[in-house]
């Protein structure tokens, strides 16, 4: 068994974790490389304002995006966010956490299948994303290639109900 499957993953709220580690997460150029929105640099206000938009969509849906924890320490960020009447998941790690995301989407698909609010969700992935077996393994289907704020995206629909 490898030291990835033996540590704990948790979900925080975002606002619990210091703005610092967020901003260097976000810096990353290897982060940059699958997020074609990610135009700005990243500061501490920039974290704050995104961190303020994150927890009003818990306050306006009642489910937004989490912190993810491995034994305690902030990996990366992702969950559910509400756009339109669909259910888009993202998941953005920190480059030497990129193993864990197989697990932690499998939780938070779990949940997903657990809440009665979620009857679908979606996936926008980057084109740059060459890898998508896990998401069909999972029941994913593609659905189009869609413009999401000025870039394109490859959309998949995984039914939960």
């Amino acid at each position: 068994m490898n030291k990835t499957s033996q540590t704990a993953i948790t979900f925080a709220r975002l606002r619990d974790v210091f703005l610092d580690k967020i901003v260097a997460h976000m810096s990353n150029p290897r982060v940059a490389e699958h997020m074609p929105l990610l135009t700005d640099k990243w500061t501490r206000p920039t974290a704050a304002a995104f961190v303020a938009a994150k927890e009003a969509c818990w306050q306006r849906d009642g489910l937004g995006h989490w912190a993810f924890l491995q034994d305690g320490k902030y990996v990366g960020w992702g969950g559910f966010q509400k756009e339109g009447t669909e259910w888009d998941f993202g998941l953005v790690l920190e480059p030497d956490h990129f193993g864990l995301g197989t697990r932690i989407t499998k939780m938070a698909i779990e949940f997903a299948f657990a809440d009665a609010r979620i009857p679908f969700i979606t996936f926008l992935l980057p084109p740059t994303r060459k890898k998508l077996g896990a998401l069909e393994r999972i029941g994913a289907k593609f659905v189009e290639n869609i413009d999401y704020e000025g870039a394109g995206f490859l959309k998949y629909r995984l039914d939960t109900e």
